[in-house]
């Protein structure tokens, strides 16, 4: 273990992996509250009167500004430091969640759930560094287990998201699933502070101003077109449209760095974009189908928060126990055949879903649906991450990580967008269809661009 980390004694940090177990709660907070607002989202809706745009957007600010400043934390933590990033991320990560319990209206919820989004990228970036020099590549045994702790922790956090903000709900009332994140927030300081030393680089990346805007706008324009409501359709396209062209315009602007944010050179293997497909597509075919699931089972079967909560594990716990089972069936049959039978079975689940709502099936046939889609999405989720960085050259790694994370939170706020615009909060068989269509597309991607090693 490197001078990253420096244990202190009397508080039972010597353990060598206590720098990992530190960091997971960090990183893990994050992405705990990109899921724990799902099952919540009906009770805000009908407290502050929202329309299905405005719940969206309840959701979507959060997913916009995490991708928005990804690149930006990353710039930011390598040249103020590490240690000092995360903390700041920390601290505004509990301001944030207290706004977001103390709000009142739809646009203070949605500021604060952006700040949220935006301490959140500080926590990844921050996180992931740390680790990164904490375990060094010459120690790969204990960096794969460093790295494992974060992946599973991170993986629980987002899958028992919806069960654990429903149960808390249920008890105390739903602006308590942003107000739990202040003890916890105390307690990751706490722990830092007092494991985590300070690092930077000498050299210090450039802050990309520019690109990062180009690269919020190029998602928040088709997100805003998606869920506009007043019926104006060449306002949707012209947005859709604007979005496009800001991310031709993105990938133009990076080409002529020396240094850039993200290297549009890492897709030029046929692999790396079959890989990039299935990121997008993962995200729209399942994580995004999470946050419309609770209101099915309100809308379909009257299930209160906390039923809804407990009956959301069928879409949830999959994802917990199967993961091993993808690493076993890639080592087995190779990455081709693993991606193109895990999107399937998600895109089936989504069909029986869909069908389960067009005939009004009991809850039953519903919650199978929901186990099959989810046992899809489990044999592939904690790997396509790995597979873009496996494709990167060495130097690019971290950069690959971070567009692995930016395309995931991309296609889970304009999947978001996408079915609560073709759902309009009560056509649900219409939304899982088309997130069934998605993940087809992304079985395709995947039988049609990756081969059964990634060498």
């Amino acid at each position: 273990m490197s001078d990253l980390a420096r244990p202190a004694a009397g508080f039972g940090f010597s353990h060598p992996m206590a720098v990992a177990w530190i960091l997971a709660l960090s990183v893990s907070l994050a992405n705990f509250d990109v899921t724990v607002v799902a099952v919540v989202l009906p009770a805000i809706r009908d407290e502050l009167g929202f329309s299905i745009s405005a719940t969206a957007w309840v959701m979507d600010a959060y997913s916009l500004a995490f991708a928005g400043a990804l690149f930006a934390a990353g710039a930011l933590a390598d040249r103020f430091g590490r240690r000092r990033m995360l903390l700041l991320g920390n601290a505004g990560f509990a301001l944030a969640s207290l706004l977001c319990g103390l709000t009142w209206d739809g646009p203070s919820l949605w500021f604060a759930r952006a700040l949220q989004g935006l301490c959140a990228a500080f926590y990844i970036t921050g996180g992931l560094a740390a680790v990164s020099l904490a375990y060094p590549a010459s120690n790969n045994s204990a960096r794969a287990r460093a790295f494992g702790i974060i992946g599973v922790t991170s993986g629980a956090a987002m899958a028992l998201g919806p069960t654990l903000g429903g149960l808390v709900a249920a008890g105390f009332g739903w602006r308590w699933v942003f107000l739990i994140n202040l003890p916890l927030c105390a307690l990751c300081d706490w722990a830092v502070r007092r494991v985590i030393a300070e690092s930077r680089d000498g050299e210090g990346r450039a802050l990309d101003l520019p690109g990062v805007l180009l690269l919020t706008l190029a998602i928040a324009l088709p997100v805003q077109a998606l869920l506009h409501s007043d019926g104006d359709w060449r306002w949707r396209w012209a947005a859709t449209v604007a979005g496009l062209l800001l991310g031709l315009a993105l990938v133009w602007q990076q080409k002529r760095r020396a240094r850039p944010m993200l290297d549009p050179m890492l897709f030029r293997r046929r692999e790396a974009i079959g890989i990039g497909c299935l990121l997008l597509t993962l995200s729209v075919g399942y994580w995004a189908v999470l946050i419309y699931l609770p209101l099915y089972l309100r809308a379909a079967f009257g299930l209160g928060m906390e039923q809804a909560g407990l009956a959301m594990l069928a879409a949830t716990l999959p994802m917990l126990a199967l993961p091993p089972v993808g690493v076993w069936a890639t080592q087995r049959y190779g990455w081709q055949a693993n991606f193109t039978l895990g999107m399937l079975l998600l895109a089936t689940g989504l069909a029986l879903l869909a069908m389960a709502v067009l005939q009004a099936a009991s809850l039953w046939l519903a919650l199978g649906a929901m186990l099959l889609m989810a046992s899809g999405a489990g044999l592939g989720n904690s790997q396509v991450s790995g597979a873009l960085v496996a494709l990167a050259p060495p130097d690019r790694a971290g950069m690959a990580s971070a567009m692995a994370t930016t395309l995931r939170q991309a296609g889970f706020a304009i999947g978001i967008a996408l079915l609560g615009a073709i759902s309009g909060g009560v056509d649900f068989a219409a939304a899982f269809g088309v997130a069934a269509a998605a993940a087809a597309l992304g079985a395709v991607a995947a039988a049609l661009t990756l081969k059964k090693t990634l060498r």
